[in-house]
């Protein structure tokens, strides 16, 4: 389970297109940036970035291609690759706040216990998380045509996906009680409800030894009727465990 379903591939390009429409560039370059946008695969997306970066190394743009590149990669399951468009997008510009939800969210899912560096990944992990939520509350409307509302939702569920990025950090440590605390604040800050984010205060539930909760959480999601089905068997193991632990007592 990666990213939050709600961080669609559809929702970054609009909101990217909607930038980019506000930023004075050539008629190449606009091109060329929506070169990036109309790729069809994932593949071709991080190409069209890589072309675009190289031909307009200053281009105001080049943060948000970045990310589009950042994004495509962690599609394909390459966490390095994604991180590391992902930073190049950052450095680009320090208020990039998709860039820093990317790398949060890929460090604590993918760093292990015995990781010799486990401690600074977390903890850049937890830092780039609390960075993102102040840029969120910062950040305009890139564009006067997207709705009030649609944009109140849009930083609320980037604010929930910084506060999950926090509580898998927690779980990497171990540190259930905390991680509950930051998965609830998740829940209750997006505008719709995540059951990726269930699942994981589910299995949180179950590292606090507290099974009755984890099965009350996993039968929610597993009622859900329009489920993904990729999330389904997830459910459905956590919640296997979620009884063992339960018999166990």
């Amino acid at each position: 389970m990666n990213r939050s379903l709600f961080a669609t591939a559809a929702a970054l390009i609009a909101l990217a297109g909607m930038a980019a429409a506000q930023v004075k560039v050539s008629k190449k370059e606009y091109q060329a940036f929506m070169e990036i946008q109309n790729a069809a695969t994932p593949d071709a997306r991080i190409a069209a970035v890589d072309k675009f970066v190289e031909n307009f190394a200053d281009s105001k743009l080049k943060s948000q291609a970045l990310f589009m590149g950042a994004d495509a990669a962690e599609r394909k399951n390459d966490t390095a690759t994604a991180i590391t468009y992902a930073q190049n997008a950052l450095d680009a510009d320090p208020k990039n706040y998709e860039a820093m939800l990317l790398i949060a969210g890929e460090l604590a899912r993918t760093t292990r216990e015995h990781d010799l560096d486990r401690d600074e990944k977390l903890a850049k992990a937890t830092k780039l998380s609390n960075d993102a939520i102040a840029a969120v509350n910062e950040a305009q409307k890139p564009n006067a045509q997207l709705g009030d509302e649609q944009w109140a939702n849009y930083k609320k569920d980037k604010v929930a996906e910084a506060h999950r990025a926090i509580a898998m950090s927690f779980v990497d440590q171990k540190k259930y009680d905390q991680a509950i605390a930051e998965f609830k604040t998740a829940l209750d800050t997006a505008s719709t409800v995540d059951p990726t984010t269930m699942i994981r205060l589910a299995a949180a539930y179950d590292g606090a030894n507290k099974p009755d909760d984890a099965i009350a959480m996993l039968d929610k999601v597993l009622a859900m009727p329009n489920l993904p089905a990729q999330l389904k068997p997830f459910a459905q193991h956590e919640k296997t465990v979620a009884e063992a632990l339960k018999n166990k007592k």
